[in-house]
């Protein structure tokens, strides 16, 4: 009888005897065929793919004058694969100046593929970054003992004043969400973190070159591949014209010491800005070098946040600089005339309501409202033009058409400054106060907007961006630091004009109420300059001492600059925020102070405002 286990067991033997020869077959295939393992490892012996670096462009201010550029620099580059166990540690260590357990680190964070994403042992990676002259010498030297690392030439940034480092942002180390976004990077590369650096990488980084270098059995470098025909030459980065001017941000940074705030200045028929401080700030020559690390993390940690650039991400109440955007709503609207009178028996008061005010003349029109900077005044125009039931039907549709006038004019949303991390402020809704007051409200119950206060917030860009737009009588430009690329024209986005929903009318006389200020109101400090400067001061509400601002611009007529001066807790718009604007404005206007102005930069700079230990 025929034994039929024999032969089922001769069929698996042999079956599996098939498997183990086509599983051979098809790894030898992956090996030749598919994997680049064999052809990287052939290539690594016989080739050195040395990338060349690009300078990364120059930052200069509007009037030529150098803000950033290059210092050379020295990476020790390392191929594991030529390294590996090749080398005397101790040595190795003795010459870079560093631990062996730091070594051990370096190494081992290179090989962790969640640190380093590009990691391969064919291809150059970075040991270290930026050898003093010193010690690249004296690693140079002692190269030939240490296969496997060599020297990359490089540079970094030098920032040629200890100002506008929030403006300037700077660069360092990718970062690995880097490295996945952009293929343009590799681990050990540079990429700018932080303003003009951050938002222009793509212009100021250029394009990489490479050098392919042949070497023989020992690894020795014998020259170029080909003679160089395969070599790709490093195209060097953009450089960019700002529309910083250099003087008038150093007189801005010097007048904010020892205050927390910001100072923002636009030209208006452009939209560029000239001069962008916040305060504190910090050097950012601290941001260079192998010891930005550690200087980041201790600004990081500094309570009163030098980091933030109060410019565009602090997000304050405008107080009375705003009651200008309400004189420019309610004329255009039809609520007031310019004749229009308002009472104003020291404030607001209405059914048992109270919204306090200085003494000055009432009732009064407009332009003296404005002068004086009367609460009074602006709080009935709210209240008249969000009851009006008869032109707008609801206080919910008189309060959208309010909110969008204040959003034609730069509010509630970000202006798109060509800056990162830039805030929107905020300008309430209908629906914002429907949710807040459950659909019962009506204009006393919010009539603290009318002032700049309650729920209205602004950033001091935008501030700034409402006197530019005052001065140009209805149109603004989006603010934008940078005035020039080399080579390519400017985005569109920052030569294009954006219109308000006011009238020419009620702008030309707000601009009467502006200079009527200088002349004989709140900003009669002004009023010295030999040029016809318009201004608005406002104290700001706070929970502490108030907040002093300003807003302005000059000249009254074909004006060439607009400016926003923010101060917390300076109190009244008139200690900090006039004086301050006056002389940014002179500044730029005449090109430098006159004696009498410069004692009193010097005066205004000693003064400091005690802000006590209290977490900001």
């Amino acid at each position: 009888m025929k034994d039929n286990s024999l032969s089922y067991r001769r069929y698996v033997i042999g079956g599996a005897a098939i498997l183990i020869v086509v599983v051979y077959i098809i790894r030898l295939f992956m090996l030749q065929v598919t994997s680049d393992d064999y052809k990287k490892s052939a290539d690594s012996n016989a080739f050195l793919k040395k990338i060349e670096y690009p300078s990364r462009g120059n930052i200069s201010d509007r009037n030529g004058k150098l803000m950033v550029f290059n210092q050379p620099s020295y990476d020790i580059m390392v191929v594991m694969n030529e390294a590996r166990d090749r080398i005397d540690t101790t040595e190795f260590c003795q010459t870079l100046g560093i631990t062996k357990e730091e070594f051990d680190y370096r190494m081992a964070v290179m090989k962790d593929r969640n640190k380093n994403p590009g990691y391969s042992r064919f291809t150059q990676q970075l040991f270290i970054s930026q050898l003093s002259d010193k010690d690249f010498s004296l690693f140079q030297e002692k190269m030939f003992r240490f296969p496997g690392f060599y020297v990359q030439k490089r540079s970094v940034r030098q920032y040629q004043f200890p100002i506008a480092a929030h403006v300037l942002g700077d660069v360092a180390e990718v970062s690995p969400a880097d490295i996945e976004e952009d293929d343009y990077y590799q681990p050990g590369d540079y990429i700018g973190k932080l303003g003009i650096e951050r938002k222009y990488e793509k212009q100021l980084r250029g394009v990489k070159g490479i050098q392919i270098l042949l070497r023989d059995a020992h690894g020795r470098i014998q020259g170029r591949y080909q003679n160089g025909a395969l070599d790709q030459r490093a195209q060097p980065g953009k450089d960019l014209t700002l529309g910083i001017d250099l003087e008038l941000q150093k007189l801005g940074e010097r007048l904010m010491e020892g205050k927390i705030g910001s100072i923002v200045a636009i030209e208006p028929s452009t939209g560029e800005v000239l001069c962008m401080v916040s305060s504190p700030s910090y050097d950012p020559r601290l941001m260079v070098g192998r010891q930005r690390s550690k200087n980041h993390r201790l600004l990081s940690q500094d309570v009163w946040k030098p980091l933030l650039n109060r410019s565009i991400m602090g997000q304050y109440p405008p107080g009375s600089t705003f009651k200008t955007t309400q004189g420019l709503t309610f004329m255009t609207e039809g609520v007031i005339t310019p004749t229009t009178l308002y009472p104003c028996s020291r404030g607001f008061v209405f059914r048992g309501l109270r919204v306090g005010c200085h003494g000055h003349a009432a009732p009064l029109p407009l332009v003296p409202a404005l002068s004086t900077s009367c609460n009074g005044y602006f709080c009935w125009g709210l209240y008249h033009m969000i009851g009006n039931k008869a032109k707008y039907g609801s206080v919910q549709n008189a309060m959208d058409t309010w909110r969008d006038y204040m959003v034609s004019m730069g509010f509630g949303y970000q202006t798109g400054i060509d800056l990162p991390g830039e805030k929107r402020g905020l300008i309430p809704n209908a629906q914002f106060y429907d949710k807040a007051y459950k659909g019962s409200w009506n204009g006393l119950t919010i009539i603290s907007i009318a002032i700049g206060q309650g729920e209205v917030n602004a950033t001091p860009l935008q501030i700034a961006n409402l006197a530019a737009t005052i001065a140009n009588r209805g149109y603004f430009y989006t603010p934008h630091v940078v005035r020039k690329v080399q080579g390519e024209p400017l985005d569109t986005t920052y030569t294009s004009r954006h219109y308000t929903k006011a009238s020419r009318e009620a702008y030309d006389y707000v601009v009467q109420g502006m200079r009527s200020s200088v002349l004989g109101g709140t900003c009669h400090e002004l009023g010295k300059y030999d040029f016809m400067a318009c201004g608005k001061t406002g104290t700001a509400q706070n929970r502490g001492h108030d907040h002093s601002v300003f807003m302005g611009f000059a000249p009254m007529d074909n004006p060439k600059i607009a400016v926003a001066v923010y101060v917390e807790n300076g109190g009244w718009g008139a200690t900090y925020g006039v004086p301050f604007g006056g002389l940014i404005m002179e500044q730029y206007l005449k090109g430098k102070l006159s004696e009498a102005s410069e004692a009193r930069a010097r005066s205004l700079q000693e003064r400091k405002i005690d802000y006590g230990t209290a977490d900001r």
